[in-house]
């Protein structure tokens, strides 16, 4: 179980309720290790962007974004950094803020990260929650998937990356399966190099950060589809994380026939602004009553037996949380910086756009608040932690 002095945690909500657990065992995230792995280390600059409040729904454009106004000097690269932690599964409450957590070692294959932003995604707090700890790695956790920063450090065997450079990306390949221990709600994250990519030339680190678990995710689901030009599509939850870039990719990438897609009332407009052609009111209409048929049906709320009756014989109803009904299907997505490199070119030129909600960036000393707002599931696009010191 992690443990921690008084002065070195800040909690924002009451102490845990949850049952207490064995005696302490040695903390991971602060013991160093004895193996040396051959890396290149040098000093850098690094740019972190001073932003003033990011208020934005949609934010990119075709200009490079602007060199920062200031620069963080790293002569070296500490032994220990500030982090949120948790040692125990639960609520917000278990979340923990630690500034004595051991940068993580970089291996052959890896870099380290600078972080300069993180986002938050639900499998962030599921993970949290305990929902899948028999494939989890071992606690204490630093959770964090999605990192905007720069490369620090590199390994032996990283061939195209190398310090300096500005990248983003989702850290685990792999979300449910042994996801990383030191995540990126850290000063330094450690990430293997094929799970990344330069960070698009137009975007801040606040927008590039809210992308990787989510457009891979929207992407991938389109392909598994097999999605093409011509066809239509219902996006379930467009204003989402997910569901904004569906609907960009679908009608951008893939090039979509027709886009519908469901929001509340207040975010209609942000639909028909990402490209739908036609924007469903769930709280006054029944998507399932419409008489026309899609030939996918991308569901990001959880909603598999409502979309599968607007489905088109011979479609297919991608269902990303909830129950699943039959043509529905679950997928889990692979991080993979490839990916992210394919799309750049249509982050590069506005024609997809990173959607951040309007009540962040969150600070990083905001992680709990940032987590409790995520888990109201009323997020608009993404929601991001930054400045991250």
């Amino acid at each position: 179980m992690f443990t921690s002095t008084p002065s070195q945690l800040t909690a924002f909500h009451s102490l845990s309720l949850l049952p207490p657990l064995s005696p302490p065992q040695p903390n991971p995230l602060r013991e160093t290790t004895k193996r040396t792995i051959p890396t290149t280390t040098i000093s850098v600059s690094v740019r972190k962007l001073g932003l003033s409040p990011f208020r934005l729904r949609v934010s990119a454009n075709s200009q490079a974004a602007p060199a920062s106004a200031e620069a963080s000097k790293l002569s070296s690269i500490p032994s220990e950094m500030k982090a949120w932690v948790y040692g125990e599964y639960g609520g917000v409450d278990v979340l923990k803020f630690d500034s004595k957590v051991s940068v993580p070692e970089v291996k052959e294959d890896q870099v380290l990260v600078k972080v300069v932003a993180a986002a938050l995604n639900p499998v962030d707090f599921k993970r949290r929650q305990g929902k899948f700890k028999a494939t989890d790695s071992p606690l204490p956790t630093v959770p964090g998937y999605d990192v905007a920063g720069v490369v620090v450090k590199v390994g032996s065997q990283v061939k195209d990356l190398k310090v300096g450079d500005e990248v983003y990306g989702d850290i685990n390949e792999k979300a449910l399966d042994g996801p990383e221990q030191f995540g990126s709600l850290a000063e330094y994250t450690a990430v293997q190099e094929k799970l990344l990519a330069p960070k698009p030339k137009n975007l801040d680190f606040v927008q590039a950060a809210g992308l990787p678990l989510a457009i891979e995710t929207a992407y991938e689901g389109l392909e598994r589809t097999g999605f093409s030009a011509g066809k239509s599509i219902l996006v379930l939850n467009g204003a989402g994380g997910v569901g904004s870039l569906v609907i960009q990719l679908a009608k951008q990438v893939f090039g979509a026939s027709k886009v519908a897609a469901t929001s509340s009332t207040g975010k209609l407009e942000l639909l028909k602004s990402l490209g739908v052609d036609l924007a469903i009111d769930y709280t006054k209409e029944n998507f399932e009553d419409l008489p026309e048929k899609f030939d996918v049906v991308y569901d990001a709320i959880g909603q598999c037996d409502k979309a599968v009756k607007v489905v088109k014989e011979g479609g297919s109803v991608v269902a990303l949380t909830g129950a699943v009904t039959p043509p529905g299907f679950r997928f889990v997505v692979t991080s993979n910086g490839a990916v992210l490199r394919k799309l750049n070119p249509y982050l590069e030129s506005g024609k997809v756009k990173p959607v951040i909600d309007p009540k962040g960036p969150f600070p990083f000393t905001k992680v709990v608040e940032a987590f409790s707002y995520i888990e109201t599931n009323r997020a608009t696009g993404k929601v991001v932690v930054h400045p991250i010191p």
